[in-house]
């Protein structure tokens, strides 16, 4: 519950079409992609980073929680007011503030959509290379704030390679600037890397300044289907370690097949166990080279075919289909998107099947294999308790099968409320202590979403 002095105080600053406290009007803002419910007090849309810089003073003073936020399509729950407070929406920061060709550069607000990005920068033959799931309807505040990826990381990075400099209010109500305009700059920390991916617990995010890259001249593709899974592995750690390296390599499990069979039932070999769908771009004479060595990469005994298609459209229409088609077969479902080293992919795709046999958990397994970046999902009822316990211990393992093969907890999705628990197994006790410390610098009140990223005391 906020004290009336903080509400009269932030009245002053917001009129009511952008401060909402009907408990109905904030239950949109109590929810993201984990499906789970706190709603906020609260909810303020600020349309400068003067309005931030207030309210976090204003929330300092009243010692409130600050959360904030985009679209809320994260997964992790990042941006959910945990302990009640304030949801700072940044929804309505939709300011392109420009478009610079000549540097590759594009300065923009955080609530701009990544398909926005993407619309402006075209007509200039560029685009901005993260492209999660989530790309047409999420922002680049959310994007840099998780360290957003997607399928086509594997050639050209994440957020973190693609964001030149940022500006920003600490949690002490100091605004900062990050980076620079340039693409070399040494001076000084890297706080701009430092904010990336951290979820809205050092700063909140008013401007960023994007690394664009040219758009490819030509994108084709290819669709490798494999009688099963071992030799689907196998031919994902012979095409990276090629030297034409392309630019997605999407990896789909049997179940994950299935699925996309009771949608697209003429899409798929009736067959095929495990498949991967390959892009790559460059220029005319680069293209045809690159899917020869692919093609030839996917060559083993497990392989049914592997053809050229430059229907890529569809590709990612499937592919991008899989999460809801998850949604509606198991409302509940655990979906980590663990990381391991691509040459530990069949390891690790191997284990993860006989731990779900073991524990009697329905499994589906699909993601970026060309990072060994896999969304391992677990589907479970939550009204059987039993099933419940058996997948938390399911889950365990495969963190710490994870860890063993020098992998890591999250490749793009962030830790938010969901892995935080789960941090130590990565994360020893006095490089923790050190992000606490560095949390308190920039955040000495703890308001800036707490109780976020790190286990709790």
């Amino acid at each position: 519950m906020l004290s009336a002095k903080l509400i009269a105080a932030l009245q002053a600053i917001f009129p009511p079409e952008r401060f909402y406290s009907d408990p109905a009007d904030c239950y949109t803002y109590a929810y993201d992609n984990s499906r789970k419910i706190f709603p906020p007090d609260a909810v303020l849309f600020p349309l400068t980073s003067q309005e931030i810089q207030h309210t976090i003073a204003l929330c300092n003073q009243y010692q409130t929680p600050l959360i904030p936020r985009g679209r809320g399509t994260g997964t992790a729950g990042g941006s959910l007011p945990e302990q009640g407070g304030i949801a700072l929406s940044m929804e309505r920061m939709l300011d392109i503030i420009s478009i610079d060709p000549a540097n590759r550069v594009i300065v923009t607000e955080p609530g701009v959509l990544n398909q926005s990005i993407q619309d402006a920068t075209k007509p200039h033959g560029f685009f901005w290379p993260p492209d999660p799931s989530s790309a047409s309807f999420s922002t680049v505040g959310g994007n840099i704030a998780t360290g957003a990826g997607g399928p086509h990381a594997v050639k050209y990075g994440t957020a973190r390679e693609h964001v030149l400099g940022l500006k920003a209010i600490t949690g002490s109500g100091q605004h900062i600037t990050t980076g620079c305009y340039t693409t070399k700059g040494v001076v000084g920390y890297d706080l701009t890397r430092l904010l990336i991916g951290s979820e809205g617990t050092l700063a909140v995010i008013t401007e960023a300044t994007l690394k664009l890259s040219a758009l490819p001249i030509l994108t084709a593709g290819v669709t490798a289907h494999f009688r099963d899974l071992s030799g689907c592995t196998a031919a994902i750690v012979n095409i990276m370690s090629l030297s034409q390296l392309p630019s997605a390599l999407e990896f789909l499990d049997a179940r994950s097949l299935d699925l996309i069979r009771g949608r697209y039932p003429e899409m798929l070999p009736k067959d095929t166990h495990a498949m991967l769908m390959i892009e790559v771009d460059g220029s005319h004479a680069d293209i045809p080279d690159s899917i020869c060595a692919i093609i030839k990469a996917c060559q083993n005994n497990g392989l049914i075919s592997a053809a050229r298609t430059d229907d890529t459209a569809s590709l990612w229409k499937a592919r991008k289909a899989l999460s809801p088609l998850l949604r509606e077969i198991a409302p509940k479902k655990i979906n980590e998107d663990v990381v391991v080293p691509v040459s530990s992919l069949p390891q690790f795709l191997d284990s993860v099947t006989q731990l779900s046999t073991q524990y009697k958990i329905n499994n589906v397994n699909f993601g970026h294999a060309g990072n060994g970046n896999i969304h391992v999902n677990l589907l479970i009822n939550p009204d059987d308790p039993d099933e419940v316990i058996r997948a938390t211990r399911c889950l365990d393992e495969i963190f710490n099968l994870v860890i063993k093969l020098r992998g890591t907890l999250s490749g793009e999705h962030g830790i938010g409320s969901e892995k935080r628990a789960f941090v130590t197994k990565e994360i020893d006790f006095p490089t923790l202590d050190l992000m606490r410390g560095i949390k308190k610098v920039f955040d000495p009140a703890n308001i800036l979403n707490p109780g976020k990223l790190f286990p709790q005391n």
